[in-house]
């Protein structure tokens, strides 16, 4: 972390160092086990041969060494299978500063001393994050001042601060103090670093009929292995929401305990990835989705993780939008089609009817239209066109439509629409439905 140098002569200075944990210290010298040296990989099969073991590594000193054995004369032996995976035992103190990232806590400690010979009285120590939105007081002792740093003391404290920006941030740190001569001085240190973003989720969103599914890819840009405790999708209330996962097949037992002890997905460093797959069921069909910028708003992701040694992350998506929706004022529904149809012989369907505005729309007139050179298989018996009365906003009514079909076999129903019975505008198609025609 960075320092701007003061103008001016000061007792007082600052100096700060970020607390997180330590990491593992990996070495990873060539090992050998020191039975390779005398004895080959096939003295097992000698059942007499195996037997001398024992004898032999006590006439060549290979036996465990003692904890009075100072000479470090072990250090290449493979004495257990852990020695391969080069940990030691020690763990490392931070060597820099390091990198901040986007939902992690940031915790430093903060030493203020007094490099002068003389003792500093009443000082007022303030500390904040600035960033380029806000400004964040972290420690303010304006109300009870510190009495006194002798010469050569310090004055020490810690702050935490959540990050919830990306970019430049300044920790300033202040001190308003009186000198050993009695000269009332102000001290500001800034100490500027960088957060980055730890990891980036690409989403995609497909509907297919009934159903709308959404894929999340999160992406490690960390230097550490990310350890997901939970990536879990909170949907609108319009919305309910399923995981979906690959099927896995375990006892019964394992099972039981996987709901108890989930292990956490482990994201590789530097670019690993993972992907999330959920099911979006709505839980209002038919009715208005809520929209923004008109796009259906689907919900948001809450993603936490933790480093090699447990500390934690926590961040939050913005609002994921699915699929434009296009949103019909009068919109036409078969309700009932009937189950046998019979050739040149009148049959009644049931058709809903809904307006979807917040407003009285009609009258309205429900009549069959297509293409005239086409020859139809399904045609309206009797009056052309239903003449409907106005509906009230975000109501609905069901009217009976008296069709007959003159042709055999499979055969569709098709170009029924609904239009304003004033101007002809066209408000609805009624979907393509196909039918079985019998001939008795």
């Amino acid at each position: 972390m960075s320092a701007a140098a003061t103008q001016g002569s000061h007792s007082l200075a600052f100096r700060v160092m970020r607390l997180c944990k330590p990491s593992f210290q990996i070495a990873n010298p060539l090992r050998v086990d020191p039975l390779d040296l005398f004895v080959g990989e096939d003295i097992f099969d000698d059942s007499a041969a195996a037997a001398q073991i024992p004898r032999l590594l006590q006439q060549n000193h290979l036996t465990k060494p003692s904890e009075s054995d100072l000479t470090y004369r072990h250090r290449f032996e493979l004495r257990n299978p852990s020695d391969a995976m080069g940990l030691s035992g020690l763990l490392m103190l931070p060597q820099s500063f390091g990198a901040i990232y986007l939902g992690e806590t940031f915790c430093s400690y903060i030493s203020i001393n007094n490099s002068s010979s003389f003792e500093v009285r009443d000082i007022t120590i303030k500390a904040e994050i600035q960033t380029e939105k806000q400004r964040i007081l972290l420690l303010d002792t304006s109300k009870s001042p510190v009495e006194t740093i002798r010469a050569g003391g310090r004055y020490d404290f810690i702050v935490e601060h959540d990050v919830k920006e990306l970019g430049a941030h300044t920790l300033v740190c202040t001190a308003l103090y009186n000198d050993g001569e009695g000269e009332k001085k102000y001290l500001p240190q800034f100490f500027k670093f960088i957060v980055a973003n730890p990891l980036s989720v690409r989403t995609k969103v497909r509907a297919v009929k009934e159903n709308t599914f959404l894929e999340a890819c999160i992406e490690n840009h960390t230097k550490s292995n990310l350890y997901m405790d939970q990536v879990e999708f909170e949907p609108t209330q319009n919305w309910s929401v399923k995981v979906l996962k690959a099927d896995e097949h375990h006892s019964e037992t394992n099972f039981k305990n996987r709901e108890i002890f989930k292990p956490a997905v482990l994201i590789r460093a530097g670019g690993g990835t993972h992907n999330y797959l959920y099911q979006l069921i709505s839980s209002t069909p038919g009715s208005t989705q809520v929209k923004i910028d008109g796009s259906n708003v689907l919900g948001k992701l809450q993603i936490t993780w933790r480093t090699n040694l447990g500390e934690p992350g926590r961040l939050q998506t913005q609002q994921i939008l699915g699929s434009p929706i296009t949103h019909k004022e009068i919109e036409l529904q078969i309700v009932e089609v009937p189950s046998v149809i019979v050739l040149e012989r009148p049959f009644l369907v049931r058709i809903n009817l809904t307006n979807q505005t917040d407003q009285k729309m009609g009258p309205f007139q429900v009549c069959l239209q297509g293409d005239p050179s086409e020859e139809r298989a399904v045609m309206i018996n009797g009056l052309q066109a239903v003449v409907l009365p106005q509906l009230e906003a975000s109501s609905s009514t069901e009217f009976i439509l008296n069709l007959i079909a003159i042709r055999l076999e499979v055969q569709k129903i098709a170009g029924i629409k609904v239009l304003d019975a004033r101007d002809n505008k066209i408000y609805d198609t009624l979907p393509d439905l196909e039918i079985f025609v019998d001939s008795d």
